[in-house]
C-alpha cells in the first residue's frame, strides 16, 4: 500500500470515529441493555394502544346500553361491560390517556423547575445558592401527601374532572422539584471548576450557554432517572387520588377510578373484569417506565460515554 493510500484510509477512519457522537454511543449502549429495551418496547406498545384503540373501537364512551350491562368478557366485548353497558376495553384505554398525560406533564414540570433552579444555584453559588436552596427546603418541608389530599378534597365539587386533572399535574410538579434541584446543584458545583468550564469562560461563552449546553448535559443521567420516576409517581398518585374519589371522577374514566370499583364487595368478587385490567395496566406502565429510566440512566452516564 502506498503512502498516499495509507493516508487516505487513515483520514477515512478518523472521519468515521469523529462521526460517532455521544447520542450514538448512548443509543448503542441502550440497545445492548435487553431489560431496558423490554421496558421501552412495552411502554411504546401501551402508549400506541391508548392512542389507537379508542380511535378504532366501534363503541362510544357516552352511549349506554342497559340491555348489555355487566356482561363478562366475550368475543363481542373483549373485557366485558360495566353497570351501564359500556365497553370496558374502550374505557381502559381512554382512561390510560389521562393517567399517562398526568404522569408525563407532572414529571415534565418537575424536571423543568428542578433543572433550572438547581443549575442556577450550582453555577452562581453564594447568596443565589443560599436563597434558592432555602426555598427548596421550605417546599420539601411541606407534607406532600396530606397537602395533595387536602387540595383535591377542597376542590372536589368546585372543578370539573378536566380542571382537576390539570391541577393535579401542576401540584405534583410544584411539590416534587426540590429533590432534583439539589442533585443537579451538587453535580454542577463539582463540574463548574473543571477545565472545560475554564475554557468556556476564556472563549467568552455566556453564563446561560454554559449552564444549558455544558453543565446540564453532564447531569442528564440524574435528570432522566428523576423524570421517569416522577412520571411513574404521577401515574400512581393520580390513580390513588381517583381511587379515593379526590381525583378525576366518573364518567371520565381513569385507571384509578376504574380500580375504585373494587371497593364494592360484589364487584370485587363477581366482576373482576371491571377492576383487574386497569390495575394490571397501572402495574405494567409503571414497571415499563422504571425499566426504561434505568436503561436511559446507564446509557447517558457521562462516565461511560467514552
Amino acid at each position: 500500500m502506498t503512502e498516499k493510500e495509507l493516508s487516505k484510509n487513515t483520514n477515512v477512519t478518523v472521519n468515521k470515529i469523529k462521526a460517532i457522537g455521544p447520542w450514538q454511543i448512548a443509543w448503542h449502549r441502550f440497545r445492548k441493555n435487553k431489560v431496558a429495551m423490554i421496558g421501552a418496547t412495552l411502554f411504546i406498545i401501551i402508549v400506541l394502544s391508548v392512542i389507537l384503540i379508542p380511535m378504532l373501537s366501534p363503541y362510544d364512551l357516552n352511549v349506554f346500553d342497559l340491555s348489555q350491562k355487566k356482561l363478562p368478557p366475550s368475543s363481542k366485548y373483549w373485557l366485558g361491560t360495566d353497570e351501564q353497558g359500556r365497553d370496558v376495553l374502550l374505557r381502559i384505554f381512554l382512561g390510560g390517556r389521562i393517567s399517562i398525560v398526568v404522569g408525563l406533564m407532572a414529571a415534565g414540570l418537575t424536571v423543568i423547575l428542578g433543572t433550572l433552579i438547581g443549575g442556577i444555584a450550582g453555577y452562581y453559588g453564594g447568596w443565589v445558592d443560599n436563597l434558592l436552596m432555602r426555598f427548596a427546603e421550605i417546599v420539601i418541608s411541606i407534607p406532600f401527601y396530606p397537602t395533595l389530599l387536602s387540595i383535591s378534597a377542597a376542590l372536589m365539587w368546585e372543578k370539573t374532572s378536566e380542571q382537576k386533572m390539570y391541577m393535579i399535574m401542576v401540584f405534583i410538579g410544584i411539590l416534587s422539584w426540590p429533590g432534583l434541584a439539589r442533585m443537579v446543584r451538587g453535580q454542577i458545583l463539582s463540574l463548574r471548576e473543571q477545565e472545560f468550564m475554564q475554557a468556556a469562560e476564556v472563549l467568552g461563552i455566556s453564563d446561560w450557554s454554559r449552564i444549558i449546553k455544558h453543565l446540564v448535559p453532564n447531569t442528564l443521567s440524574y435528570i432522566i432517572v428523576s423524570a421517569t420516576l416522577g412520571m411513574a409517581t404521577g401515574i400512581l398518585l393520580e390513580a390513588a387520588l381517583s381511587f379515593l374519589g379526590l381525583g378525576v371522577t366518573p364518567p371520565t374514566p381513569t385507571w384509578g377510578n376504574m380500580v375504585e370499583r373494587a371497593r364494592n364487595a360484589n364487584v370485587f368478587q363477581n366482576m373482576p373484569w371491571l377492576w383487574l385490567p386497569p390495575g394490571i395496566m397501572i402495574m405494567l406502565t409503571v414497571v415499563s417506565i422504571n425499566l426504561l429510566g434505568e436503561g436511559l440512566r446507564d446509557a447517558f452516564d457521562p462516565k461511560e460515554l467514552r
